[in-house]
């Protein structure tokens, strides 16, 4: 990238909670989030805090308490993101926020109405299309930008941000909100999950084991929640983390589900983002590592050809908080920049202790969706 991209604000609600202070304390035990609440299955779920928080505001507006969880989430995560940038609605930003499965829970209640009733309801179709998301998110916050949602599976928020780069280089906007929002713990999503022999089946005592290159089972666990960040244009004095690379590839199908073993997405997507960087100079990489067998390794194998001997630290969250789908790769970003900002390198309590860097100045994060839709994004912090 010739002309960077600063990161100037940072929203998010999840299992970790809803402020910077309470996400990071909660990265730096070593508990996991996951629980056998509603569900047969283990999931991780917001916060007892963050759901007080979506119920005071499906309260505050009438006009939101028939949107989803999702809608409700993004709105959330985007409020806190402009909120520390200092933004303010007259500033006009663009907003492009998506969603893997969109309006979850909604669409599979008024499809069950439906076929109980034989007709649908009256909201049954604003409130579950997939760009409501970025709708509402400009409405709440009465900015006149551009409003854009979409879906490119599990690396959504990433393909946001390269979009909102684009679109601020291209001199169309000077700012742009981005980021991903999930809320797919519902019968039916888990139950998808389950029918690809990729969820979790066992207790334990980290039932999800991303990034164990040595496991036999797979072993994915879905989470919820949402995260936005805001982008501008040049080198901010407050920025909290540059944009100094980009990446992205696809794979040819040859599986619904699947990418090459030696993860040909990632290594294409990674050294696109590097750029002119050397791989030496890489201190960490947050990875996208869902729990599953296959996919941990092909991500792997794909570092492993680009940085050989000289692996940087690598790291995960979703051996803590599960997979959030569409939202994992901003939730990814996050743990990046608070580990630059509190230059600490968060690890994975049950593979060997990485020893810590000497600094983290430099990021790399990835997200892949099915199909084999990469994404890498290079941080940097002087």
């Amino acid at each position: 990238m010739q002309e960077c991209i600063s990161i100037t604000g940072m929203g998010s609600i999840s299992p970790l909670g809803s402020t910077a202070i309470e996400i990071w304390e909660n990265y730096t035990n070593l508990s996991h989030c996951f629980r056998k609440e509603n569900h047969a299955e283990y999931t991780a779920s917001l916060s007892q805090n963050a759901q007080q928080e979506v119920a005071a505001l499906k309260k505050s507006n009438s006009k939101y308490k028939n949107l989803d969880n999702s809608v409700l989430y993004a709105i959330i995560a985007a409020r806190s993101a402009v909120k520390n940038a200092g933004w303010t609605a007259e500033s006009n930003f663009g907003i492009n926020i998506g969603s893997s499965r969109g309006a979850t829970g909604l669409f599979e209640k008024y499809h069950e109405d439906f076929l109980e009733n034989k007709q649908a309801q009256t909201l049954s179709s604003p409130t579950t299309t997939l760009g409501n998301i970025s709708s509402w998110v400009g409405h709440d916050l009465q900015t006149n930008g551009p409003q854009i949602s979409h879906s490119i599976t599990c690396s959504t928020a990433l393909h946001a941000l390269i979009n909102g780069v684009a679109w601020i280089k291209a001199g169309m906007t000077a700012t742009f909100l981005i980021g991903g929002s999930e809320a797919p713990l519902t019968p039916f999503t888990i139950a998808q999950m389950k029918a690809l022999h990729i969820y979790a089946k066992k207790e334990a005592d980290y039932p999800c084991l991303s990034l164990d290159l040595e496991k036999k089972r797979n072993t994915m666990i879905l989470g919820e929640g949402a995260a936005a960040i805001c982008l501008e244009k040049g080198k901010k004095p407050n920025a909290l983390a540059i944009i100094s690379g980009i990446g992205y590839a696809t794979e040819i199908l040859e599986h619904n589900t699947s990418i090459s073993a030696d993860g040909k997405c990632f290594e294409k997507s990674m050294r696109m983002a590097l750029g002119n960087h050397l791989p030496e100079e890489i201190d960490a990489i947050v990875m996208h590592a869902p729990g599953t067998i296959k996919g941990d390794a092909a991500e792997y194998n794909a570092i492993k050809n680009i940085f050989c001997n000289k692996m940087p630290n690598l790291t995960t969250n979703k051996w803590k908080i599960g997979h959030t789908f569409g939202a994992s790769g901003m939730l990814s970003v996050e743990l990046a920049i608070l580990m630059m900002q509190h230059q600490k390198f968060i690890s994975i309590p049950y593979l060997d202790e990485e020893n810590q860097p000497k600094q983290l100045k430099k990021i790399l994060v990835n997200a892949v969706g099915f199909g084999g839709n990469a994404v890498s994004v290079l941080l940097t912090r002087d």
